[in-house]
């Protein structure tokens, strides 16, 4: 098993849109970025990527690279699920809080997960997501900016078998057959 942790930060800005976990979010100011500044999206790549060992999303996505300005993260993130695949990854769960004084996430956060588990091919219920304030301290409680953590757990797929387990007779060929309790 292996464990990642992601953190990101954006800017709130005008005349941009406000795209927090895929959904669009009616709003005043949205978050700057080359991509579309998905701040909870972000988090969540870097902690996969992380897990596995691959680095991060500004390796793989680099904000010089001219192909990716204003791209979905949410494509991006599918991009990621690709490479965890290709490597052997399997996501287990995914639990992520967005730290914003405003607007409030709670009618958004179905929508979040739906959009988080539809990427990765997971069950809703393999993604937690929450929101909080910071009771108007700091850059997020100012309304300056937003941010986001998240922590995920994967598990790497190994073939560990070299014998066909359910033939009869199992890996020790049935020597144990006759003892009771095997």
């Amino acid at each position: 098993m292996r464990v990642g942790m992601g953190y990101d930060v954006h800017r709130l800005a005008d005349n941009r849109k406000l795209i927090i976990g895929g959904v669009e979010i009616p709003y005043e100011k949205g978050l700057l970025g080359h991509s579309d500044a998905d701040v909870l999206l972000h988090a969540v790549m870097d902690a996969l990527l992380g897990a596995a060992g691959l680095g991060d999303i500004g390796k793989h996505f680099p904000d010089t690279d001219p192909a990716y300005e204003g791209i979905s993260s949410i494509k991006l993130l599918e991009t990621v699920g690709s490479l965890l695949d290709g490597e052997g990854y399997v996501v287990e769960n995914i639990d992520a809080t967005i730290i914003a004084q405003r607007p409030k996430m709670r009618p958004y956060i179905d929508q979040m997960v739906e959009n988080i588990a539809k990427a990765l091919k997971l069950e809703t219920e393999q993604v937690n997501i929450k929101a909080t304030t910071e009771e108007g301290l700091g850059f997020t409680g100012s309304g300056e900016g937003i941010s986001a953590q998240a922590i995920c757990l994967l598990e790497k797929y190994m073939n560990y078998a070299s014998v066909d387990v359910t033939e009869s007779g199992g890996v020790c060929g049935g020597c144990c057959a006759g003892r009771k309790g095997v």
